[in-house]
């Protein structure tokens, strides 16, 4: 698939993308959750930045290393990781697989063919055979829910202005509220932490009224034995590694009623 032209890039970001190229060569792992570790821990110290990829009036494919949000370093530990295994070291290349896992399908078409809603862009990036959910492999249990939240809170999103960004929204969400969530309840994280690996992709399942996921990160396992995120933290500001355990972390979280987890495959890259 030819690279969309669409991008938002600064020059700045375009040489950050050359450095973090050339420094991750070293990385490698033996196995990939491990490689994704890895890669994760590079980005720590970069800024926390809310709302990344709102910029300009239409959809573009929004590259950004100087601040990330919570699901911008996942897909940008993704695309390193993959363009990694590919042994691929070009810009257009890193542009080609963001705009894969960023989108519908992989191919950007407006601001609904990106995939807001966490679950949608785990099921998403499932179908293209880079993900597996394996929530309910760990114990997960259902629960029917309306993910409308965006259609709801029309307001909060400037780009849903257009009337045809907003009809196309609100059928995205019609089309997810015939899809069950699966998610780990919180009080069962730290007994089932053991069967999460480092690298596995952690989507925060919430309790809010439309939402699905209020976070997410990349799972890493700290010499202490315990199972931590690796995450952009809204709270402190930057990629960090939580003090806390994943499972103590989360009690902490009034909202939250557990876990999804996602573990990266890349297997059509």
């Amino acid at each position: 698939m030819a690279y969309s032209q669409q991008i938002t890039c600064s020059p700045k970001d375009k040489s950050l993308f050359e450095s973090k190229i050339d420094a991750l060569q070293e990385v490698k792992a033996s196995k990939l959750g491990d490689t994704l570790a890895l890669i994760g821990k590079s980005f720590m110290g970069i800024p926390y930045v809310e709302k990344t990829l709102e910029i300009g009036e239409i959809e573009t494919l929004v590259v950004n290393f100087s601040g990330l949000d919570c699901t911008t370093f996942v897909e940008n530990v993704l695309v390193f990781g993959s363009m990694l295994k590919q042994d691929q070291r070009s810009f257009e290349d890193f542009v080609k697989n963001l705009e894969t896992i960023r989108y519908r399908d992989g191919e950007i078409n407006g601001y609904p063919s990106r995939l807001h809603y966490f679950t949608d862009w785990i099921r998403n990036n499932q179908k293209k055979g880079l993900v597996k959910d394996i929530t309910s492999e760990l114990g997960g249990v259902a629960l029917n829910k309306p993910i409308n939240f965006m259609g709801t809170h029309r307001s909060l999103y400037p780009f849903l202005a257009n009337e045809a960004n907003f009809e196309a929204m609100l059928r995205v969400e019609k089309e997810l509220a015939e899809e069950e969530l699966c998610y780990l309840p919180k009080d069962q994280i730290e007994s089932k932490e053991q069967f999460i690996q480092s690298g596995d992709i952690i989507a925060l399942a919430t309790s809010i009224k439309g939402l699905d996921v209020t976070h997410t990160g990349i799972a890493i396992h700290q010499p202490n034995g315990r199972l931590h995120l690796l995450h952009a933290s809204s709270k402190n500001g930057e990629v960090e590694i939580s003090e806390l355990p994943l499972a103590d972390y989360l009690k902490g979280i009034k909202s939250n009623i557990g876990i999804i987890v996602a573990r990266p495959t890349l297997l059509s890259f």
